[in-house]
């Protein structure tokens, strides 16, 4: 192990993640995971305590999700790099996170040395990006139409792939801690930007662009 390795912070909810990536990336000679978080108010006091090179950080959490994570380190510690490792595929999330500040997105099935690479890069002050997400970015700076979904709010998002699981909107309140006019009114609002009229529709809209849970 290096003198001066990467100090990284993981963040995910689930422990055999956690576990694996900890033996992946303190494998090489220059990373070292520091401190592992299984939630944002852990990553959050865990920030407290130490300084990190690096914050490689999931999406799906209970409670605030990782862009909400982000953001609080993009308030609290701006100099940190983030990068945001998830299951969803690129044209769900990736824009955001890169628009909230991440230093990359990467998915859970890339493999072992483009994370590392990421991290590389992201400690040097550089940004992980792939070459998908590359083109998606030049085609929205050049004004090419976007996904309708993109218009809609982290909420919407999330209450959008809720109901495409079938969970009830009585459900979802509960889930988000809302009241289920809230979420009546996150629908309206997502049935416009989509221009789709039902629940059914909804859920064949997530399937055919990759946003289920």
């Amino acid at each position: 192990m290096a003198d001066k390795a990467i100090r990284v912070l993981l963040v995910d909810d689930h422990a055999m993640v956690r576990k694996g990536l900890q033996l992946i990336l303190n494998a090489t000679c220059d990373i070292r995971v520091d401190a592992c978080a299984e939630s944002t108010a852990d990553a959050l006091g865990k920030l407290k305590e130490q300084e990190f090179d690096v914050a490689l950080v999931d999406i799906a959490m209970p409670g605030k999700n990782g862009l909400d994570l982000l953001r609080l380190i993009r308030e609290s510690r701006p100099r940190l790099p983030v990068l945001v490792l998830s299951m969803y595929d690129e044209e769900v999330y990736a824009v955001r996170a890169l628009k909230l500040g991440a230093a990359g997105y990467l998915t859970k099935n890339s493999q072992d040395s483009i994370l590392i690479d990421a991290i590389r890069k992201a400690a040097a002050g550089g940004k992980y990006i792939s070459a998908k997400l590359a083109e998606k970015l030049a085609s929205l700076i050049g004004g090419n139409s976007a996904f309708p979904h993109e218009a809609l709010s982290d909420r919407e998002l999330e209450v959008l792939k809720l109901i495409a699981a079938g969970e009830s909107l009585v459900r979802i309140a509960a889930m988000l801690h809302l009241s289920p006019n809230t979420v009546t009114t996150y629908r309206a609002r997502i049935m416009g930007k989509l221009h789709v009229k039902s629940n059914s529709d909804l859920t064949r809209y997530a399937i055919e662009h990759g946003l289920r849970l």
